[in-house]
């Protein structure tokens, strides 16, 4: 128990303590002696007593602490003393009030006497309203009797009233000259009058409602049967008086409900009947499902019955999809009223009555419980059937067609401005995705006939095998058959294209396994070899693919021709890969030709005997020829087409215009290289040039080869130019200005060293360069030379450049500044 704290107190009565409450322990007479404490000061003041003061005081653990403390026992004799101390102060206090505790006493005698006089006059009071009550029960009785009576009067007056209201409303339904919708707003009023009113009983009301009832059930049939006249011949006023009709009735959406579950049970039966094998094996035989032609318990037809019975599914397919098309015409025509009329004083739409937001339309209802309907039945005839299966995997473009049909059917003429379509995109997506099991399958087949076609005729366990044009050109009709099959499918189209695009890659790969890489396919001094004509064929094989696909892409729409796009590129590279190397070698070969001239003696004036250069060819230029006519006659004969009037532009006709504009690119360059230049030798490197031409011809028509060719022939006449005439000739436009600029090297000093001579490069590893470089990065090398020019000019005092100099600078500035640009 923790110590005891007693508070500072006086003996005052406001106290909440028990003990505040008793009055002051000193003596009530007046002595002089100074008042002695009391014992409540006096425990007030003590650390222990004065707990005993507190509200909150806790005997367990005042009695806690003191155990602890281990001053028990004199605690507890402390305790007997003030116990005693308090027992005797009270005791003097009784004595010390003993007069005012009799005189408290004497009256409450006195009141006791009182209340005995007062006993009489209350008993008396009691039987006086004992008569009272008597008198008015009877009066009270009568009272409520004649409030009885009357509250019965008025019940039986107010039900005859409204009896003889409804007998004259059902009268009134017996007027042949009222329309439906009247004759419905009455029946109502009728029927609510009498559930509100509690009509039930009266004989003659009850025999009257069973009439009413009657005349119900024909309202709702000709309702009905208006508002399914309207929906199936879409007119949207037989489909409005029969929504008044039940509307007025109080049971539109019950009835809407009704028609939609309607409609929807017509849709699914339709689904369910179209995949039924047993009414397609009664309808494809005559003999029943065990006769000729039908369909065993399997789904597998019997023997000479496929067709009929896949014909019989498909007419059942196509009479389905009639139905759908029914179905949601004649939900969206409902659709259409309720969101066009409204009600009469509210001019609430009737769709607001049995629609809520946030609910699907009806239209979404039917066509979701078709369309899962449609994809469980699909998926159920793919796993079940193997007919069916079969049937729809290779028909699958006509049952696309049918579905995209429907579709469009539905879409088109539900379009109307104002009302929502009865299809949403996401609608539409549902019903292609309920027949994609069979388009997966229809896919892996397109893909498995091509690339079994492939692997026949290009097998990877045999190399060196190369298809037939026969072969090829087969494959090429089987691809075009694929593609005139779903060309009219937009969505599927693209699907085969991506097959189709693997199988190209496919035929790529194996065709590039087939490629001869040794060095017989590449030798171009000798006869042509078995390789390179193995190569040859490969390669004219894939530009017959390359070229007839590519026609027929270009019939089909961007979108479409892009899918293959990059197969295709695959196949012309494989193609451009497999005669190419032969086509380097050419150029090598050609080039290694051309480099000769740089032997050959264009500063002279005389031939070695001291005669005049002759118009014989220089033999570099002879050996040339030489070297075009055995590529004509031993590989190009082979790989383009025999008469130069029916050439088309092909991958080898292509690398062959490439290698013809190379060389003579590769020609001028070294031309205007030669240095130095006489006069004599510019009659012989013009004489070279006509040859050049003549043997260029052997490779390709050099009129058709564009800017290299009118390069070369504007070369001619520049050497012969003066140099002054240079920059005004308006064939500078068709050279390079590297060429022109290398050109006039031979027609400065000999101090003007080019950036061969300056590098000391050979012409080979200067060629090199120069392949490697942009026009800015040339300009730089000559420019360079041309600042050691000056320097050299300037050094030796002199105050003049050589003419060629400024030209030089001229045509370099706008040669950087194109560069630029």
């Amino acid at each position: 128990m923790a110590s005891p704290q007693i508070p500072p107190s006086s003996s005052s009565s406001s106290s909440s303590s028990p003990l505040h409450r008793l009055p002051t322990f000193t003596d009530s007479s007046t002595n002089a002696e100074p008042p002695q404490p009391s014992p409540l000061e006096t425990f007030a003041s003590d650390p222990v007593f004065s707990a005993f003061l507190s509200p909150s005081f806790d005997s367990a653990a005042f009695s806690s602490q003191a155990l602890s403390s281990g001053s028990a026992a004199a605690r507890a004799e402390s305790l007997q003393d003030s116990i005693r101390l308090l027992n005797r102060h009270l005791r003097s206090e009784v004595l010390s009030r003993h007069p005012h505790l009799l005189s408290s006493l004497l009256s409450l005698r006195q009141a006791s006497t009182s209340l005995s006089s007062l006993r009489p006059a209350v008993d008396s009071l009691t039987s006086s309203l004992q008569r009272t009550r008597q008198d008015l029960a009877t009066p009270r009785a009568v009272l409520k009797t004649r409030t009885i009576q009357l509250k019965n009067l008025l019940a039986t007056a107010d039900l005859l009233h409204h009896s003889e209201r409804l007998l004259k409303l059902a009268s009134r339904l017996s007027d042949e000259r009222l329309d439906l919708a009247r004759a419905a707003e009455l029946h109502r009023e009728a029927r609510v009058l009498y559930e509100e009113k509690e009509l039930a009983g009266i004989e003659a009301v009850d025999e009257q409602m069973r009439s009413l009832g009657e005349a119900a059930d024909k309202l709702r049939a000709e309702a009905a049967a208006a508002a399914e006249r309207g929906m199936d011949g879409s007119n949207q006023n037989d489909i409005w008086i029969g929504l008044q009709v039940y509307y007025n009735l109080g049971e539109l959406r019950l009835a809407v409900d009704a028609l939609v579950s309607k409609y929807k049970v017509v849709g699914i039966k339709s689904i369910n009947t179209a995949l039924d094998m047993k009414a397609i094996s009664t309808a494809a035989s005559s003999g029943g499902l065990g006769g000729p032609g039908g369909v065993q318990r399997s789904g597998t037809p019997q023997i000479g019955g496929g067709r009929r019975a896949g014909e019989a599914l498909w007419d059942r397919m196509r009479h389905c999809m009639d139905e759908l098309y029914h179905v949601m015409a004649a939900v969206w025509q409902l659709q259409a009223v309720l969101t066009k009329k409204r009600l009469p004083f509210t001019q609430v739409l009737f769709l607001q009555e049995v629609w809520q937001e946030g609910e699907p339309l009806l239209t979404e209802r039917v066509w979701e419980a078709l369309v899962k309907a449609f994809a469980n039945q699909m998926k159920s005839a793919y796993t079940a059937s193997s007919f069916v299966k079969e049937i729809f995997t290779i028909g699958y473009p006509r049952l696309c067609s049918m579905i995209e049909n429907l579709l469009e059917r539905i879409s088109r003429d539900t379009d109307v401005k104002g009302v929502l379509p009865a299809l949403s995109l996401e609608g539409r997506d549902q019903m292609v995705g309920a027949i994609e099991t069979f388009q997966v399958s229809f896919l892996a087949l397109c893909l498995s006939r091509l690339s079994d076609y492939v692997n026949t005729i290009l097998p990877v366990s045999s190399r060196g095998t190369i298809p037939s044009k026969d072969q090829i050109l087969r494959l090429v009709s089987r691809i075009q058959e694929e593609i005139e099959v779903v060309r009219t499918h937009g969505p599927l189209l693209h699907l085969v294209l991506r097959q189709i695009a693997t199988v190209l890659h496919l035929l790529a790969e194996r065709a590039e396994y087939q490629i001869s890489t040794g060095p017989e396919s590449r030798q171009v001094t000798g006869p042509v070899t078995a390789a390179q004509l193995k190569n040859f064929a490969l390669c004219q094989h894939l530009q017959e693919v390359h070229s007839r696909i590519s026609t027929t892409m270009g019939t089909l729409p961007d979108s479409a021709s892009k899918i293959l796009s990059r197969s295709l590129n695959e196949v012309y590279s494989v193609a451009c890969n497999s005669v190419r190397r032969l086509f380097e070698s050419m150029l090598e070969r050609l080039k290694s030709c051309i480099i000769k001239m740089h032997e050959q003696d264009f500063g002279g004036h005389t031939t070695d005997d001291g005669a005049l250069f002759g118009n014989s060819a220089s033999p570099y230029m002879e050996e040339l020829q030489k070297c075009t006519l055995h590529f004509r006659s031993e590989f190009l004969s082979k790989l383009l087409p025999a008469s130069s009037a029916s050439r088309t532009e092909t991958i080898c006709t292509s690398l062959v215009r490439e290698m013809a504009s190379e060389i003579l690119v590769y020609f001028i360059r070294h031309a205007s290289l030669v240095r130095p230049l006489s006069e004599a030798g510019k009659l012989r490197m013009a004489r070279d040039m006509a040859e050049l031409e003549l043997a260029v011809q052997n490779l390709f028509p050099v009129e058709q080869l564009g800017p290299p060719y009118r390069a070369l022939r504007a070369f001619r006449p520049i050497i012969f130019l003066e140099t002054s005439q240079l920059v005004q000739s308006p064939l500078l436009h068709d050279l390079p200005r590297s060429v022109i600029l290398h050109h006039l090297y031979s027609r400065g000093p000999d101090e003007l060293e080019s950036p061969m001579q300056r590098n000391k490069l050979t012409v080979t590893q200067y060629s090199l360069w120069l392949d490697s470089q942009g026009e800015d990065q040339v300009w730089k090398g000559i420019k360079a030379t041309l600042e050691d020019y000056e320097m050299k000019v300037r050094a030796r005092g002199d105050k003049e450049f050589n003419p060629v100099y400024p030209i030089m600078l001229q045509i370099g500035s706008a040669m950087a500044q194109s560069a630029s640009s």
